[in-house]
């Protein structure tokens, strides 16, 4: 588990590493704006069960989104105290950018790898994940 601890810190390191010469954003911003690319919409709670990270801390990570103009913001029809977050347009050329940072990581990450070495890690991670997963139920 260390290792897959260290992995998951190297791989925020390269992210954040690239994202800075582009900006001031950081990997959890990446993975918000990846999140809205795919769901559209979704509020504050759902952002933060997706990026596991507590509502305070994902309140400052929209809150740097919204100030960067790459997300906006609007209040629930049924529910005044629910918000919906989605991309705006900026947030969209944004967003292929860090596709672009993503894809480049993977590239580094699957160098010097066969496609049934990838494929047999891929299963491998896909089944320890879930068996921690079911532990916790």
């Amino acid at each position: 588990m260390a290792l897959i601890s260290r992995i998951h810190a190297n791989a925020a390191d390269f992210t954040n590493k690239r994202l800075s010469e582009k900006g001031n954003l950081v990997s959890s911003h990446g993975h918000i704006l990846f999140l809205l690319s795919k769901n559209k919409t979704m509020s504050m709670t759902d952002i933060a069960q997706a990026i596991n990270r507590n509502k305070s801390t994902t309140t400052v990570l929209i809150r740097k989104l919204k100030e960067e103009g790459l997300i906006k913001e609007e209040n629930s029809k049924e529910d005044a105290r629910t918000k919906y977050m989605s991309l705006t347009a900026k947030g969209r050329k944004y967003n292929e950018l860090t596709s672009g940072i993503s894809q480049d990581l993977i590239t580094v990450c699957y160098k010097n790898f066969s496609e049934p070495q990838k494929n047999t890690l891929l299963g491998l991670l896909i089944k320890l994940n879930e068996n921690i997963e079911n532990s916790l139920k």
